[in-house]
């Protein structure tokens, strides 16, 4: 581990990795089918017994001791996942398929995300000419879907706005031209209106299966506002300098020109009611503009060599908006329709900027939010009709950059005495480190003592009866590899098997620094953090949180070199071998896991030996029940590395795909042994199983050894076994 001082050779890390790990790719043989089939009935995995059921049944969930907290007074996490767009309507049949696997799996909250559509893809009427009205038969397949996922002990997490697009008879200006609305959501009379109309149509209707109207169902436990949309987020990006006259933009577009236009008048009425006439007057001056004119708004490329008070001014404009729109829709939603839930505004999810500014609004809201993804695809679009033809990744392993892990990265938005949640991390496909993500994750989100986190997505479509091939970037619904580590995983972060940190470290901001890091945009040695003098490696030694944005000033933490870096309970270790190879350890009496370069490090877990033919995999092992692995009587062995379609075809660089393949789904199968050291047992059966948690071929006996037992890997193309104990 490096401190900030040594930064730099861990960055040069990042440039050279492509090359690093290039490579010809799998042959053919390699890969073997293993299909997720989500009609293929029940498991011999069964977690279930992490939920209670039904959801809610003590009452709505609540805030303790800055958690999570069931009605009862009872701390819980959340492992969950997302419902995407038409992946929130699924046809009624299927809804019962859909429950119940993701109960047996240990989801406890589905996030329902990018349903403000038009049918069938949301809820939104699509024969008018406006958005105001609701699908009567998509709002039944959400209120079914939700009965299930409810008597099924999953919470829910609904989201207002987040795709919502306009038509002619919504009144809204410029309407074609808008895309998602991001940014002017918050200060757009007309766009405030309808977002608080579309909220008191969902929250006051009443479900017919569980008998509650939203505002009044306990087994909803979260209301979210907007989704990766910030007016201060936008002025960073120079997304309001009103300069889009494209129709259908998509959604990450600049403001059209009367918007700007409306937002300086807004800016500048706000001037009047908050500073001194002579500070207006040194702004005005600034900006070349003569008394009495409209003071213009920076943009980007003006903010470097703004003046503190020109700079400073303006970004306490933004925020203000920010706040202003955050407190006015708690108390409508809270007051006026009687909501019960907690509310969470908006995420910090873009990292190559500061999110400080943007959590100093959020966090006045019940919980704090961070989105974040391993080497999102940079899209490569037509610049004539601005449509998606194509992507890349850098395609480069977590293990290898620990400094600019998912872990760090979400690390930097957590506050004190106040609930954190992911509500969307991946490692997207076709990613070929991808196995990596979720043990991680889980493994130091237990560390961090985080309150949830939900892999973005499940799916964007129907999932009951479909081929098994992964179709987009998200969709985890067909992903053998990531549906299995789900299930484990979830071990891991809710039950807690993972210890908690030892150490929580705080740091504080005064609201100058806050606008200040604004402008260290850019500078790369100090992402995700945008802190001098923060270590970028803190979060992996202990646990970090913000205790304040009032002050005092943040001042240097004091950091020395680790290689590994070790967690403070001593359960997890990151190790870093030249920048090429990496790997996480996680060491826990109930939950054991092994991510990266297995041949390239040799370190393991205690009690637990591991040598694979792989160069990438990641290898867990739990325990099924209340009982340490080594007294276990059943246990859940995973094994994976990398998810492909069959006929997938890369890229000579492995950036890109040519052709992303067809059903089934294939892994490359992890082959070699896992030794058992110290394990009393008379016998331990091993029975594969395939990706739907049948078993696969018939069961195997782990083989006695002078320290214990030794199991076979790879004797059938699965991704996990289940270990039964005789002792």
């Amino acid at each position: 581990m490096l401190k900030p001082a040594s930064v730099v050779g861990v960055l040069l890390v990042v440039f050279v990795v492509p090359t690093l790990f290039e490579q010809a790719g799998p042959s053919a043989e390699e890969f073997a089918p293993c299909a997720v089939s989500w009609d293929a009935g029940d498991s011999l995995i069964d977690l279930s017994f992490l939920l209670e059921k039904p959801a809610g049944k003590d009452g709505f969930i609540t805030v303790k001791d800055g958690h999570l907290a069931t009605a009862s007074g009872e701390r819980i996490r959340f492992w969950g996942v997302n419902f995407s767009g038409q992946g929130c309507l699924p046809p009624k049949e299927d809804a019962p398929i859909i429950a119940r696997r993701l109960a047996r799996w240990g989801i406890n909250c589905v996030r329902f995300h990018f349903f403000d559509r038009p049918a069938p893809n949301g809820i939104i009427a699509a024969n008018r000419d406006d958005t105001r009205q609701l699908d009567p038969e998509m709002v039944d397949r959400l209120d079914y879907i939700i009965y299930q996922l409810k008597e099924n002990g999953i919470y829910v997490d609904l989201n207002l706005n987040v795709a919502r697009s306009y038509k002619p008879g919504d009144g809204v200006k410029d309407y074609e031209y808008l895309g998602f609305a991001k940014g002017l959501t918050y200060f757009d009379p007309r766009l405030l209106e309808l977002q608080r109309e579309y909220a008191q149509q969902l929250l006051t209707h009443r479900n017919p299966y569980t008998g509650n109207e939203y505002r009044n169902e306990p087994g909803v436990a979260l209301i979210e506002f907007v989704n990766e949309n910030s007016l201060v987020e936008a002025w960073m990006d120079g997304r309001l300098q009103g300069l889009n006259t494209r129709k259908n933009p998509g959604t990450w577009t600049d403001i059209t020109k009367s918007y700007a236009e409306d937002l300086t008048k807004l800016y500048n009425a706000w001037l009047q009611k908050n500073v001194t006439p002579e500070v207006r007057r040194q702004i005005a001056e600034e900006a070349g503009v003569d008394e009495g004119e409209l003071i213009p708004r920076l943009r980007p490329a003006e903010f470097a060599r703004a003046s503190p008070l020109r700079f400073h001014t303006e970004a306490q404009f933004y925020m203000a908006v920010e706040k202003e729109y955050f407190l006015s829709m708690k108390r409508y939603l809270k007051e006026e329709i009687g909501v019960k839930q907690l509310l969470i505004g908006n995420s910090d999810h873009g990292h190559g900027h500061t999110g400080y500014p943007i959590v100093v609004g959020t966090s006045l809201l019940d919980i704090v939010d961070g989105h974040v993804y391993w080497q999102h695809p940079s899209y490569i679009r037509d610049p004539q009709t601005g449509r998606t033809i194509g992507f890349r990744i850098p395609n480069t392993p977590m293990v290898v950059d620990p400094l600019h892990s998912t872990v760090v990265q979400l690390a930097r938005t957590p506050l004190m005495n106040k609930p954190y949640t992911v509500s969307e991390v991946n490692h997207p496909f076709p990613h070929q480190y991808a196995c990596e993500g979720i043990p991680i994750l889980a493994a130091y989100g237990a560390f961090q003592d985080w309150d949830g986190i939900f892999w973005y997505t499940l799916t964007h479509q129907q999932v009951v009866g479909k081929e098994p091939r992964i179709a987009g970037h998200f969709d985890l619904a067909f992903d053998p590899v990531k549906m299995t580590q789900l299930a484990a995983c979830s071990l891991a972060f809710v039950r807690g098997d993972v210890q908690t940190a030892r150490e929580f470290v705080t740091r504080t901001y005064t609201p100058e620094q806050v606008r200040e890091s604004i402008r260290l945009t850019g500078r790369r040695d100090l992402m995700p953090f945008f802190t001098p003098g923060f270590p970028q490696a803190l979060p992996l030694k202990h646990a970090v949180r913000v205790a304040s944005f009032d002050g005092p000033p943040f001042s240097e933490i004091p950091f020395s070199d680790e290689n590994p870096v070790v967690a403070d309970t001593q359960q997890i270790k990151w190790y870093v071998k030249r920048g090429t190879a990496g790997l996480v350890v996680v060491d826990s009496p109930r939950w054991k896991a092994v991510v990266g370069h297995l041949k390239e490090i040799p370190e393991r877990p205690s009690q637990l030996g591991v040598k694979v033919e792989n160069e990438f995999a990641a290898i867990t092992i739990c325990s099924l029940d209340d009982h340490p692995l080594t007294e276990a009587g059943r246990l859940l062995l995973t094994a994976t590395s990398r998810v492909e379609n069959t006929g997938q075809k890369w890229n000579t660089e492995r950036t890109t795909l040519e052709d992303w393949g067809n059903a089934p789904t294939v892994i490359e199968v992890v082959r070699g042994e896992l030794e058992l050291k110290e394990w009393n047992a008379k016998r331990i059966d091993c029975q594969p199983l395939d990706a739907n948690g049948r078993p696969l071929g018939p069961a195997f006996q782990a083989s006695p050894t002078d320290e214990g037992w030794k199991i076979a890997l790879g004797g059938q193309p699965v991704t996990w076994y289940l270990l039964t104990v005789e002792r």
